[in-house]
């Protein structure tokens, strides 16, 4: 073990940026979008618009703490700062169960994609695999897991760029696909372009809310970034042209090649499409593709959960074993080792419940991250006040319109929670979700002593300041 207690910068802004790409194109996009188009049909657009635009507020009120407070463990190091430590303890070990539980969806999925390629191995054989591979490179330098998640977002990418620009083609040059013909009037001549009303496009969020789940991992790399105020800001800003590219763009495409009520659920759309498009072996590429942001996505998830626990551990909140770094990349090991634990609890629960594992975690992970996000505008609203009660230099990226859009994203929050508690479909999430909540406040008061009792002080960091070009396009 190392006897430096300091993580290593190794992140690059180049990978920090697919970072923030990874987390926010994986499982939910690829595969558990064909729940949300059958819950909405082509109204789910505005679900993801609305969704993504309160993710853009929650991540500008991150972005801000991340520049002037560069630590490990975020969010969860705000929270216990301007929230106080009970907040911190709660704030960090949801946001790990959230990820823990985004894992065994990606897991799942995992198997699911190695089916069709192997439909004779049991499922759990590649979750197994997919464990140990993620682990074990997450063992490594965190400048292997960045470059590793580079490329695998790199692939993803590339394929709904594909995805995008031959949907596009074909629509404009109006070929048959599978029997029918692409075309943008699909989107509402289906039994219109709301088919189930204002209340579809409600119960929709859930699924729409998790596949933005894990964004807010952006916030860990301040930790490991070789420039976190640049990094950071660039990667934030960059948020909406992901949303309108990766996730509306993509769907409107689908939905125009083939009409929404196609969209079955037995497999993921993409493959859906890519099939319909006749191209030799175009199944089996998608297949790869959506493969990959599986693994990119649990690559991210064992990063952030790692660096969270050893966040929670130099606040007092988690065990102090959590805070040896290795030799060799000061990786925190014990942390990242523990992730094979909680693998093997999806693993267990793959084999329990195998059929609707996927969306059963998904709406946990749902009350879970909206949870993290509400903390996250919490935490950054109390950071201004703050620093306006002690005339404390402002912020060089902030917030724009605050404190409107931190009320408006704080409202929508809490709408998604009542939304999880008062239906059918979100209410075993809500609970499962609160009594989690109840847990923790147990163990916050039957385990924690000492500094875990204490406010965390947060260092403001004059290198965390933008240059003055990117100050400006900061404050437009």
């Amino acid at each position: 073990m190392s006897e430096s207690h300091e993580l290593s910068r190794g992140l690059n802004p180049r990978h920090v940026q697919f970072i923030a790409i990874g987390t926010a194109i994986g499982t939910g996009l690829f595969f558990g979008s064909s729940e949300t188009i059958q819950a909405a049909g082509p109204a789910v657009l505005l679900a993801y618009l609305v969704a993504g635009a309160m993710v853009f507020v929650v991540m500008r009120a991150l972005g801000e703490m991340a520049v002037r407070h560069p630590v490990a463990g975020s969010f969860a190091q705000y929270a216990g700062s301007f929230l106080g430590p009970f907040a911190g303890f709660i704030v960090g070990w949801v946001f790990w169960l959230e990820l823990a539980v985004v894992a065994i969806a990606d897991m799942t999925a995992v198997a699911t994609y190695m089916g069709l390629w192997f439909p004779g191995v049991a499922g759990w054989v590649w979750m197994v695999a997919a464990i140990a591979v993620i682990g074990a490179l997450n063992l490594m330098a965190v400048r292997v897991f960045g470059e590793m998640e580079f490329w695998f977002s790199l692939i993803k990418v590339v394929a709904i760029l594909a995805l995008v620009v031959g949907g596009l083609v074909l629509i404009l040059w109006g070929r048959e696909v599978g029997g029918t013909t692409p075309d943008f009037a699909h989107l509402w001549s289906h039994d219109g372009f709301a088919p189930f009303g204002l209340w579809g496009i409600l119960m929709s969020f859930s699924v729409v809310v998790f596949s933005f789940g894990g964004i807010e991992t952006l916030g860990m790399t301040a930790g490991e970034a070789d420039d976190p105020s640049r990094s950071i800001s660039r990667a934030v800003n960059t948020v909406p042209f992901r949303i309108l590219l990766f996730y509306v763009a993509a769907l409107a495409i689908i939905m125009s090649i083939m009409p929404w009520t196609e969209v079955t659920g037995e497999s993921s759309p993409f493959v859906a499409v890519f099939s319909a498009l006749q191209v030799p072996a175009a199944q089996h590429v998608m297949n790869f593709v959506v493969l990959t942001a599986a693994l990119s996505a649990m690559n991210a998830i064992f990063y952030a959960c790692s660096r969270t626990m050893y966040g929670l551990a130099e606040q007092g909140h988690a065990p102090r074993s959590f805070l040896h770094l290795s030799k060799h990349g000061n990786i925190p090991v014990v942390p990242v080792l523990s992730m094979f634990f909680t693998g093997a609890v999806g693993l267990l629960l793959f084999l329990t419940i195998d059929e609707r594992l996927f969306f059963f975690v998904a709406a946990i992970a749902t009350f879970a991250t909206v949870f993290t996000w509400l903390m996250i505008l919490l935490a950054h609203w109390r950071m201004r006040v703050q620093m306006a009660r002690e005339g404390a230099a402002d912020t060089s990226y902030r917030m724009p319109l605050f404190p409107l859009l931190n009320a408006v994203a704080t409202a929508f929050m809490v709408f998604v929670v009542v939304l999880l508690a008062t239906t059918e479909s979100g209410r075993d999430a809500f609970l499962v979700g609160a009594g989690a909540l109840v847990l923790l406040t147990l163990a916050y008061v039957t385990l924690v002593r000492g500094r875990g009792r204490e406010r965390v002080e947060l260092p403001a960091r004059a290198s965390a300041e933008l240059p003055t070009s990117q100050l400006s396009d900061s404050r437009r």
